[in-house]
């Protein structure tokens, strides 16, 4: 029995061999990319690596996003473009707004939130950032904040909450850097799109 089964199995195993080699080449299809695909690929991804330059700063938070919350992150790419920053402004942008609302376009909340704070930022119409129809319209919100941001000497070379605190002024000033890692991924998969 045992020398029955051990030829079916190798009788078996010569078969799959002999088939994977006659099909092989006859079903190959050549999946290197020319150049072209090449540049085209390299110039819609971007190296995550390169958007967290200080590296990730604690652990890391990480939500699943819909389709309101997508398009934020897409608003809050635009405006960064508009206001002539790069993909590094970008990162610290959504980051920010992915602690101050999760990326939701908060209106007042009562005593649910602070004060008046409104918006993807929370920011508030008493601090100056704007009206709440400002301050709740994606691309302003974004312009407003990515303005403060460039006042910030040297925000290019500060670990992202640092930099995203020093505009903010928010009472919990280290929680910027948990959503650092998914920004960076957010921006990598959009900034091209």
């Amino acid at each position: 029995m045992n020398t029955m089964l051990r030829k079916s199995i190798l009788g078996i195993a010569g078969l799959t061999v002999a088939g994977g080699l006659a099909a092989g080449p006859l079903n190959h299809q050549d999946t290197t990319p020319t150049p072209r695909e090449s540049a085209v690929a390299v110039q819609t991804k971007l190296d995550t690596a390169a958007l967290i330059p200080h590296g990730v700063q604690g652990a890391q938070s990480r939500i699943d996003l819909d389709d309101e919350q997508t398009a934020n992150v897409k608003a809050i790419i635009a405006a960064t473009k508009k206001a002539g920053m790069d993909e590094r402004a970008a990162v610290v942008s959504i980051a920010t707004a992915l602690q101050e609302s999760k990326l939701e376009n908060l209106g007042h909340l009562g005593d649910r939130n602070d004060h008046d704070s409104q918006g993807l930022f929370q920011q508030r119409p008493s601090s100056g950032w704007g009206t709440v129809e400002q301050i709740t319209d994606p691309e302003y919100a974004t312009l407003a904040f990515l303005k403060g941001l460039k006042q910030v000497d040297g925000w290019q070379d500060m670990p992202l909450t640092q930099a995203a605190q020093t505009v903010q002024v928010s009472a919990y000033p280290d929680h910027y850097a948990q959503w650092e890692q998914q920004a960076a991924d957010l921006v990598a998969a959009h900034w091209n799109s």
